[in-house]
């Protein structure tokens, strides 16, 4: 999501902050460039032309041009803006359903993902909220897609309303309703019909679930992948069924990123979530903070420490904990580690969250590096015996022609995964005996170079501290990420022939 606004405006900011002094045509001149770089991301063009004149307005003043870091002051300032232009009303991903049972009408176009999304969402209130959740398919247009709700429902484990064929949506809504108040359960959703365009239809049918059903949220979910459309679709929705809020899907295959920042400045209506993948966890609150931090290359520590909290278990964490803290790191451990991070999203879905991630995604590709190299480590692990695995420094030449052979990789390869394991049982040492707290702060400013550690991250709780360290270079996570620089054993590790 935003990768190719996010490469263009990195440009233009990293020539500006390198330029010292700055002269108002210098700003105006790079504002010229973010506007064609937000009309290249799909950007509707009188939100771009209002975004870059709000900016040119503040940044064009003496106060900026003869500061001591001009460049960095304009940055700020284009933050600022972005998180203006992307922030709704209330807290984000926020939903009213304070009464039992609450509806959550879920609308949109055929195709959009509703139906996958309905399921994401109901597990995300039933995971983090602790709610008791049915659904309800009200879709009696397309085939299976009742079907479709069901095997969902069975995967997260949310209940689905019973499928009685010939129902009309209206009294399939009726039904969700009553089972609902018996049933004791916080939260119904109503998967409604799509069509592939809107016709009135499908508007006078939403219309009626929508007044039998009296929603606290009616989502809208669009294709972000469709762009300027998803904002029209927004509009019409909003002015005959009334929408609180939109979900944007398929944005990690959206590198322009323009329906996000367009929706919100034209329809009036935020983004809550926005869908990142097919996995059912793939759904995030959208906080435009940290989205205009992603934008500009700034990062998301909060959402790699969530992810990590959500993968890893703590009493799982504990034990590791105390292993490394003895500098007891061996090749079992390593695997952990390298499927922790596969399970978080791999390689790129770590980068996007880092500071810096353009230029590191980058070197990472020019390097051949993806989430292969995630799988070839592992495998190469898996080849290795019990003992070896305890013990990794018994390995010797014939035992290590044996590994890369079953692995299907080279001796130089299991050398550089050797050296990985040795460097970071070293880094566990070190972090172990520094403690917690400031000592660990001290050790996360360090991996982000002259920059110091984000914000969001300044006030942490400490545990939390610990589960960035171990993603980022702490106990079990990836040594030397910070500052640009390829983690060790990384580099040149399976790279392409």
């Amino acid at each position: 999501m935003f990768e190719s606004l996010s490469e263009r405006l990195g440009g233009v900011f990293d020539r500006l902050t390198k330029q010292g002094a700055l002269s108002e045509d210098d700003v105006r001149s790079a504002l010229r460039e973010v506007r064609v770089a937000l009309l290249e991301a799909d950007v509707s063009l009188p939100v771009a032309r209002n975004f870059v004149k709000s900016v040119e307005k503040k940044a064009t003043g003496a106060a900026v041009t003869k500061s001591v870091t001009p460049g960095q002051q304009v940055v700020k300032i284009v933050h600022d803006e972005l998180i203006d232009v992307l922030r709704g009303e209330g807290e984000p991903g926020s939903l009213r359903i304070d009464s039992a049972p609450a509806p959550i009408l879920m609308v949109g176009l055929q195709g959009g993902g509703k139906t996958t999304t309905t399921a994401k969402l109901a597990k995300r209130l039933k995971d983090r909220d602790g709610k008791k959740v049915l659904m309800a398919s009200l879709d009696v247009n397309r085939p299976a897609a009742m079907e479709q709700l069901q095997i969902l429902g069975t995967q997260i484990g949310v209940d689905t309303l019973p499928i009685v064929k010939g129902e009309d949506p209206v009294t399939i809504a009726k039904r969700a309703k009553t089972q609902a108040s018996l049933g004791g359960y916080d939260v119904y959703m109503l998967d409604t019909a799509g069509r592939l365009s809107i016709d009135e239809e499908l508007m006078a049918q939403v219309e009626a679930v929508r007044d039998v059903s009296n929603p606290r949220e009616t989502l809208l979910v669009v294709d972000g992948l469709t762009g300027q459309d998803a904002v029209h679709t927004a509009e019409n929705f909003d002015q005959r069924i009334g929408i609180s809020g939109v979900v944007l899907t398929r944005m990690d295959g959206d590198g322009r990123g323009g329906a996000a920042l367009s929706m919100r400045a034209i329809t009036g209506k935020p983004i809550k979530f926005v869908g990142l993948g097919e996995k059912m966890d793939a759904l995030e609150t959208f906080e435009p903070e940290r989205v205009a931090g992603r934008i500009l290359g700034m990062g998301d520590i909060v959402a790699l420490v969530e992810r990590a909290q959500q993968t890893l278990e703590a009493e799982q964490a504990e034990r590791m904990m105390k292993r490394f803290q003895k500098g007891q790191f061996n090749m079992n451990d390593l695997k952990g580690q390298l499927e922790q991070m596969m399970k978080m999203g791999g390689m790129g879905a770590m980068l996007q969250m880092m500071p810096g991630a353009a230029k590191m995604a980058k070197q990472l590709d020019d390097a051949g590096m993806d989430d292969r190299v995630l799988k070839q480590q592992i495998a190469l692990i898996q080849s290795m015996t019990k003992a070896e695995r305890a013990n990794p420094q018994i390995l010797q030449a014939s035992r290590k022609k044996r590994i890369a052979k079953g692995s299907g990789m080279e001796v130089s390869d299991l050398n550089k995964l050797l050296k990985m394991q040795r460097q970071m049982a070293d880094m566990m040492k070190k972090m172990g005996k520094m403690g917690k707290g400031g000592a660990l702060k001290q050790a996360m400013r360090g991996m982000f170079g002259k920059g110091g550690m984000p914000p969001e991250m300044a006030n942490m709780d400490p545990k939390a501290l610990e589960q960035a360290a171990r993603q980022m270079g702490g106990p079990g996570g990836m040594p030397g990420m910070g500052g640009g620089a390829l983690p060790p054993g990384l580099s040149g590790f399976g790279k392409k022939k």
